[in-house]
């Protein structure tokens, strides 16, 4: 493969961005690769991918809507790369429309997205939950009157948060703004959902570099999330999941089990019962995430996460929402006697999904040429 140079002579988008970037094609292809895998597709997709992202003479123009939010997504999304081939992709769109970080403000930003809108084609991004007319109007419209305006010429619409895909906190009861996800008012785009609270920034430069190689979303669950994400339980991938096995939990804050980092389930941990790929990615460059640093997965992307009325630290009773197969050696079953080996999760109950999560935390932890290359040397 060899990279396209534009008529005059500066060479493609992505060509520029790598050069930039001091990233080589050898190390871009391998990023592309490793993609495919995440996204479960063959391997020689990945020249594809690399094809069509090296293909583009244009940005992809993205409209970023806010509502109900707390800024918390678009914080995550833009402090979550480093110097990377998933941040050349990054350099494939442009962010025309962003209330927080636009240059424009008052009737010049409302006009700028106007005209966007007048265009069409861009990726529209929405943020926060949508509230009833009076409770947030900019430029003298109602928050959904905005979204349905702005997606009205969308070629795709991608919720980022739990507030946009499922409500959120502001949908959490008595719901006082009367808040909806997106995906309860628009029905005639596709929209798919990435929830969290906040969202994984990564997460949405999956979805993207998707929507940028095919034209289309990725194949999503019941509740619109991409499957390559959101396909296999937290519970399935947690590095704590021996010791729940063994029936080793934390029982009180700062005991011995919480010391030895034993499993969170008796102290609320949602893990068995929320879809996510936090234990594969985690956050901040991979350093950690809530469960590595102690803390019970609170289930955020999860519908109805914050009603949740015995409160969060409350143990799910996991007999109601899996199999026998996912009880800890602690829970005897009604006529029978604990079997080390009935408690144990086979690679079969994982399934594809974890494979593909499996792949896609490549794209984080692969070691980088210079690093490979003294490990080959050492080995040599």
């Amino acid at each position: 493969m060899s990279f396209r140079t534009s008529s005059d002579g500066k060479g493609s988008l992505l060509e520029h961005s790598l050069h930039t970037r001091g990233i080589t094609r050898r190390e871009f292809l391998q990023f592309c690769t490793a993609l495919a895998a995440a996204l479960a597709l063959p391997a020689t997709y990945g020249e594809r991918i690399a094809r069509a992202l090296e293909a583009r003479t244009e940005k992809l123009p993205v409209i970023w809507l806010e509502f109900q939010d707390c800024a918390g997504c678009s914080e995550s999304f833009t402090r979550a790369y480093r110097t990377s081939a998933a941040q050349v992709v990054l350099d494939l769109i442009s962010l025309e429309y962003h209330e927080t970080l636009m240059a424009p403000s008052g009737k010049q930003a409302e006009a700028a997205r106007e005209a966007l809108v007048e265009r069409g084609g861009y990726l529209l991004v929405v943020e926060g939950s949508v509230p009833r007319k009076e409770f947030c109007t900019i430029g003298g419209k109602s928050a959904e009157e905005i979204l349905a305006e702005t997606a009205k010429n969308a070629a795709a619409i991608v919720a980022v948060g739990t507030c946009a895909a499922f409500g959120g906190l502001p949908q959490a009861h008595p719901n006082p703004t009367q808040a909806k996800g997106v995906m309860e008012i628009i029905r005639d785009k596709p929209v798919i959902n990435l929830p969290g609270c906040p969202v994984n920034g990564e997460n949405i430069t999956a979805v993207i570099v998707h929507f940028l190689t095919f034209g289309e979303l990725p194949a999503t669950d019941e509740h619109k999330r991409p499957l390559f994400l959101y396909g296999a339980l937290i519970h399935d991938n947690c590095p704590r999941r021996g010791h729940f096995d063994r029936g080793e939990f934390v029982r009180e804050w700062g005991d011995e089990g919480h010391k030895k980092g034993w499993c969170l389930y008796k102290m609320g941990c949602r893990g068995p019962v929320t879809f996510a790929n936090c234990p594969l990615i985690m956050w901040n460059d991979s350093t950690s995430w809530p469960i590595g640093s102690g803390h019970p997965c609170l289930g955020c992307t999860e519908p109805g996460f914050w009603d949740r009325g015995e409160g969060f630290y409350y143990p799910v009773k996991i007999q109601e929402v899996a199999p026998p197969a996912y009880y800890p050696s602690s829970i005897v079953r009604p006529g029978k006697q604990p079997d080390a080996t009935s408690y144990t999760i086979s690679g079969a109950v994982v399934g594809a999904a974890a494979g593909a999560a499996a792949a896609w935390a490549l794209l984080k932890n692969r070691p980088s040429e210079e690093k490979r290359s003294a490990e080959e040397s050492k080995e040599a």
